[in-house]
């Protein structure tokens, strides 16, 4: 039996209860406590936030406690798209953000595939694994502003190395392994990478349907990037 609804009839309602615990109305009482600014329905405080742009993204940086290194002088440098500059002078750092939220009563990263039971990994032991990936790649030679390219899954070591590359202010350009080799290659070499990152079974399927083409495309995909960039990536 199929129910029949009225149109313009919510299929779904929150309680109270979810409606006060949801992050928008914290941040609404937020705003009215600490900004004097009061919205007593969503849409009031969606057209503010189109409406001052500059205001409703400075509360934004207060209301999360963005910790910067150096803070911005200006929220928008002018009102023009494209070309827009946020937040002009601010310098950050994502991984900083990160691992401000650690904590041993719930793990960093929960991971289930269809090879891999669901594991768990704690946030030391994300820190550790970052810190090492990020010592290899400083070891390497990367800086700041230089490109460390991903040719990997959905993994934790996926996760593992862009926290490390973010960490050092370097560039995360990456692609999916579902992507043609020859197609990233072209886009891979536009931004000239120092490092490309990889890993052997791009597909995941049942071992025993592993087939070892995958490996050689690898290894010579590494080696075509190779012959693009002053320095070789490492693996």
């Amino acid at each position: 039996m199929t129910a029949s609804f009225a149109a313009g009839t919510p299929l779904w309602e929150p309680s109270e209860e979810v409606k006060q615990k949801a992050n928008v109305t914290q941040y609404i009482q937020w705003l009215a406590r600490e900004k004097g600014l009061t919205f007593q329905i969503y849409e009031e405080l969606w057209e503010w936030s189109v409406s001052h742009l500059e205001d409703f993204w400075a509360s934004l940086w207060d209301y999360f406690h963005i910790q910067a290194v150096q803070s911005y002088s200006t929220v928008l440098v002018e009102r023009t798209m494209p070309g827009a500059q946020w937040f002009l002078g601010a310098e950050l750092n994502y991984a900083e953000h990160i691992f401000r939220n650690a904590t041993p009563s719930r793990p960093a990263v929960l991971f289930q595939s269809e090879r891999h039971p669901l594991t768990e990994l704690s946030w030391e032991e994300l820190r550790h694994q970052v810190g090492q990936v990020a010592h290899a790649l400083r070891s390497m030679g990367v800086q700041r502003g230089d490109r460390v390219v991903s040719y990997m899954g959905n993994i934790p070591e996926t996760l593992i190395a862009f926290l490390a590359t973010a960490s050092l202010g370097a560039v995360w350009p990456s692609c999916s392994p579902d992507f043609g080799t020859s197609s990233v290659i072209d886009r891979f070499k536009q931004i000239e990478p120092k490092v490309l990152l990889l890993r052997h079974m791009m597909i995941e399927r049942n071992v025993d349907e592993y087939d070892e083409s995958h490996r050689c495309r690898t290894e010579w995909f590494a080696g075509s990037i190779a012959h693009s960039t002053d320095t070789p990536p490492r693996t």
